[in-house]
């Protein structure tokens, strides 16, 4: 598991960055952290099947190694499964440029392409890979990356509040470093492979068929 900054060093940095000024700290106070906000955000990305009977959220960071790792496992599990529906929590807590590549995969979603610049940065080997190495990553994908800057300074204030709502979910769920994940009833603060997205979700369903 990598380990964050501090959440004032966080919402410090993107203030600093140019998006919706920031600079206090962000509390869970400060966002919902309903089970309802983190499990179905309409504005967080989603992929499996999306009347699944199991809903696994992820917070991760694009220069998090172990999420890097975990991530092949846990799209293999959703696919072969098909009755997960996955949820994406940008959580760049690591460098300034994972926050860069946060706001770039949420900003290629308003042109249908979140999980191909996802994917272009996932896919990148290694730790505190600079931002403009995924900026690369993600124009040798196919993004548009002229829309991809004018959806990021139109959707600014949009963006920004998400990794805020991410950030205060986290804190709220006292999430320490990514990745994490929540499976069900379930949080999971460690990278698995197949088989233990395997095991988790299993006991998962066996607790909510007896609740």
């Amino acid at each position: 598991m990598f380990k964050p900054t501090s959440i004032r060093t966080l919402a410090l940095i993107l203030a600093m960055m140019g998006a919706v000024s920031i600079a206090k700290p962000v509390h869970a106070n400060e966002a919902d952290t309903s089970r309802e906000a983190i499990l179905n955000d309409p504005a967080a990305p989603t992929t499996g099947n999306k009347n699944g009977d199991l809903t696994i959220v992820v917070f991760f960071d694009y220069n998090c190694p172990f999420c890097k790792k975990s991530e092949p496992e846990l799209e293999r599990f959703v696919k072969a499964d098909g009755k997960i529906r996955l949820v994406y929590k940008e959580w760049p807590i690591l460098t300034e440029a994972s926050i860069k590549g946060s706001q770039w995969a949420l900003a290629a979603k308003y042109q249908g392409k979140y999980d191909v610049a996802h994917a272009a940065m996932m896919a990148i080997p290694g730790h505190k890979i600079p931002a403009e190495q995924m900026r690369e990553a993600i124009a040798k994908a196919g993004v548009d990356m002229n829309r991809l800057d004018s959806d990021l300074n139109a959707h600014a204030n949009e963006i920004t509040e998400m990794l805020r709502r991410n950030l205060a979910q986290a804190d709220y769920l006292g999430l320490q470093g990514t990745p994490a994940y929540i499976v069900g009833p379930y949080r999971v603060t460690s990278a698995l492979n197949y088989d233990g997205f395997k095991r988790v979700a299993a006991d998962a369903r066996a607790h909510m068929a007896k609740n």
